[in-house]
């Protein structure tokens, strides 16, 4: 008996790094960070629909590798992802990911993607999106501390969304500014390296803190935060890993993505349990106020959610549709009576 070809539920899209660089080249960057944004933007005022819980984390001294799951009960999706900063040292990216799809109605997966692109998108425009809420009317500069592989997606969504003209950069290791520099020139940036954290800081409205050592850090003190500031901390993602002085916390109305992750991880998990915090999602439903004045600090403690991979993963699902941009793979087993997997198999000796 020959076997029948696969069905196309059989068949799951693939999303290689050709393929979604070849996708971000086509939509164009900054298109796709406005997309994004607003994608992450429409799950987020649909937050109570989501299933959530904090991602499943194994640390070792060498970093972590985490899977980040959630479900709106129609489609599931998870990300894989790690974070090992001693890879720099050995020519190796810190983070890498790769995230899936599939259908709660059968469980069947419908998407296969790298997401290591992917989650630099996601991370810029999640950022983007906390600004577009907190940070004051009309910022045009902002600061980058940390110019690592995240700098250019954050700089290029904070000016597509945000209106951002001018960015200021620094970095305990110039040749990462440099990369920064070179890579943001043509962007309509106007893009300034900087000797220390502190010049960077000077005159903008949305500074950025995105490093990488898992530990606890001041990449900020509380004397370089003047009145107004628009905060995004975006490297936090691990217990025992900082980047702002406790005071400054102390001065900031705090927003965050999910509670139980963030004290675990952000910023908060240096202050006591009773510090205020404000779930973001609250300011994008207008259930409660964002920025309220011109003098408030606002701080986005952002760990990253699963729920912003789930957007970007919607997102890139709807966007290849009828495009040459993914492959069919052959992942699921689809033997033609569905109780005869063994069947199946030995058929195929044949």
């Amino acid at each position: 008996m020959t076997a029948l070809p696969p069905s196309a539920k059989a068949m799951v899209p693939f999303v290689s790094v050709d393929n979604m660089m070849r996708l971000v080249h086509r939509v164009g960057i900054e298109t796709m960070l406005r997309e994004l944004t607003d994608r992450i933007e429409e799950d987020f005022r649909r937050w109570e629909s989501f299933d959530k819980t904090p991602r499943v984390a194994s640390h070792s001294r060498d970093g972590v590798i985490e899977l980040m799951p959630t479900s709106d009960g129609t489609i599931y999706g998870f990300k894989y992802v790690n974070g090992h900063p001693k890879n720099v040292a050995s020519g190796l990216q810190t983070v890498t990911a790769f995230g899936l799809l599939a259908e709660v109605a059968s469980g069947y997966p419908v998407l296969l993607t790298e997401m290591t692109l992917l989650t630099a998108l996601r991370t810029a425009a999640t950022s983007a999106m906390a600004a577009r809420h907190l940070a004051p009317k009309g910022a045009r500069t902002m600061a980058m501390i940390g110019n690592g592989a995240q700098a250019e997606f954050q700089a290029l969504a904070m000016k597509a969304v945000v209106g951002i003209e001018a960015v200021r950069l620094y970095d305990i290791d110039p040749i990462a500014t440099e990369k920064t520099l070179r890579n943001l020139q043509g962007s309509g940036l106007l893009v300034t390296a900087c000797s220390t954290a502190q010049a960077a800081v000077e005159g903008a409205e949305i500074i950025t803190t995105c490093t990488a050592d898992k530990q606890f850090a001041t990449i900020l003190t509380d004397n370089m935060v003047g009145r107004g500031v628009h905060l995004n901390a975006i490297g936090g993602d691990c217990p025992g890993k900082t980047e702002l002085h406790r005071d400054i916390l102390l001065r900031a109305d705090t927003f965050v993505e999910y509670p139980p992750q963030t004290w675990v991880e952000g910023e908060i998990q240096q202050m006591d349990k009773d510090y205020p915090i404000t779930e973001l999602w609250r300011v994008i439903t207008g259930q409660v106020p964002g920025r309220r004045d011109a003098t408030q600090i606002t701080l986005f403690d952002s760990v990253g959610f699963a729920i912003e991979d789930f957007s970007a993963l919607r997102y890139l699902r709807e966007r290849i549709a009828g495009t040459d941009l993914y492959q069919n793979l052959d992942m699921i087993a689809d033997p033609d009576e569905p109780r005869d997997l063994f069947g199946m198999l030995q058929r195929a000796a044949d």
